[in-house]
């Protein structure tokens, strides 16, 4: 087939991968294209693999019309989440629907090549439990602003998101393991779009998203998609100042998981906090969930140390909402999700400093999907890139992203260094 029919190609298939046109009358109705480009489309799209007419629908006073499905199984992505102090990896669906998700401890300051090496075989066993199906793309979420060096496809070397980053090729080398397209995006961005599309923001049309921990950052979803900026760096709310009776710093400095952990042991070391008091005195840490447990059975030093943190974090977020107006605010972070006194707080400051009309059927809820929003957020993410028409049309007749050119070149790129690496370290000849 000709490669001018690659636009039509992609207006057929991203109608039925959205389910707008479910029959082959409905695609000729949504895309102006007569019956016999439809039905010469729809053949290759099924030699390809990537819809199927194999189900029947609802007879409507006549016979009953063959459905057009997206063929979702056709192909997986690999989604993982790197967080400060945790590893979450998973394969998804070409619709983004996570099949397995995987969760252990690990530590983000531990060097980038044994993160590596560790996110491989990982990929490997969940490749391995699920048959080894086509790869379609890989997505990682990451802690820190991924600059907007791609928006639909990942292409050239591994960004300095975080200290020793720039000295190790993270993504060429997920590239070279798994021969597939790699996609970066900030944790709050990843997480952003699993509670917009599987989570609490489902059904809503504008939601602000706020991640609580030793970061705070936010992520904005709208109409379905999420709002990057100019640069990739929308959301840092944690350098906003801010200023409470005990000083002023960034939001982060005096809100953050790290301060409500030292002011939680300098109210133990004080006697101030006779939980945390107690806790220290039989040797253990005093870290911010143990400040969140205790303000949970009541400690009244603890309870203020979080009341103080939700009261600034929502002061903050206020001014947000006045500007963005969203249906919806989403707290996610493990103190947010496992303590009702800061979210209470953060609420009782959004509605009290929100103009009338923005709070007047504003929502204020905890996240509904925990560690699995990155997952589900990041597999969002490869989908909306590779099947954007930019990228998508480059590649749709060869049937996987693989075939991408851009793609292509990345790879005969990572592999000319890898020869001019070697080619710097090869024993002179005896």
């Amino acid at each position: 087939m000709s490669e001018t029919a690659s636009p039509s190609l992609v207006q057929i298939l991203n109608l039925v991968r959205s389910e707008q046109a479910t029959t082959r009358q409905e695609i000729e109705r949504y895309s102006e294209l007569g019956r016999a480009v439809v039905a010469d489309r729809l053949g290759t799209l099924c030699e390809l693999g990537l819809v199927n007419e194999s189900e029947l629908g609802a007879a409507t006073g006549g016979r009953a019309p063959r459905l057009v499905r997206f063929s979702a199984d056709r192909g997986r992505i690999l989604v993982a989440t790197l967080d400060q102090t945790a590893l979450g990896v998973g394969i998804a669906d070409l619709d983004g629907a996570l099949i397995m998700e995987h969760h252990e401890a690990s530590e983000l300051t531990q060097p980038v090549s044994a993160l590596a090496e560790r996110l491989t075989a990982l990929f490997r066993w969940i490749l391995e439990r699920q048959g080894n199906p086509p790869l379609y793309g890989i997505s990682i979420s990451v802690p820190g602003a991924v600059p907007d060096g791609g928006e639909a496809l990942f292409l050239g070397t591994t960004p300095a998101i975080l200290p020793g980053w720039e000295s190790f090729p993270l993504v060429e080398t997920l590239v070279e393991a798994f021969d597939a397209p790699v996609w970066l995006r900030s944790s709050v961005e990843t997480m952003t779009m699993g509670e917009l599309h599987a989570g609490a923001g489902s059904g809503h049309r504008t939601m602000l998203f706020v991640k609580v921990g030793k970061r705070i950052g936010a992520g904005l979803g709208s109409d379905g998609a999420l709002f990057r900026g100019a640069q990739g760096a929308v959301g840092l709310i944690g350098s906003v100042p801010v200023s409470a009776a005990g000083g002023a710093g960034t939001l982060e400095a005096m809100a953050g998981s790290d301060h409500i952990a030292q002011e939680g042991r300098s109210a133990a070391e004080r006697g101030a906090s006779p939980v945390l008091a107690e806790h220290l005195r039989r040797g253990g840490e005093i870290t911010a969930l143990e400040v969140a447990q205790a303000a949970q059975i009541g400690d009244a030093a603890a309870i203020e140390i979080l009341s103080q943190s939700g009261r600034l974090i929502g002061q903050v977020v206020a001014t947000l909402a006045n500007m963005l107006n969203p249906a919806l605010i989403v707290l996610s972070g493990s103190i947010a999700q496992t303590n009702d006194i800061l979210l209470a707080s953060a609420r009782e400051a959004i509605y009290g400093a929100c103009h009338p009309l923005v709070s007047r059927d504003l929502q204020v809820v905890r996240s509904q999907m925990g560690s699995s929003a990155g997952l589900v957020g990041a597999s969002i993410v490869a989908v909306e890139g590779m099947f954007s028409p930019s990228i998508l049309r480059d590649w749709i007749m060869a049937g996987r992203p693989q075939a991408h050119p851009l793609f292509q070149r990345m790879k005969d790129e990572i592999a000319r260094k890898r020869d001019v690496q070697a080619s710097t370290i090869r024993p002179p000849e005896a």
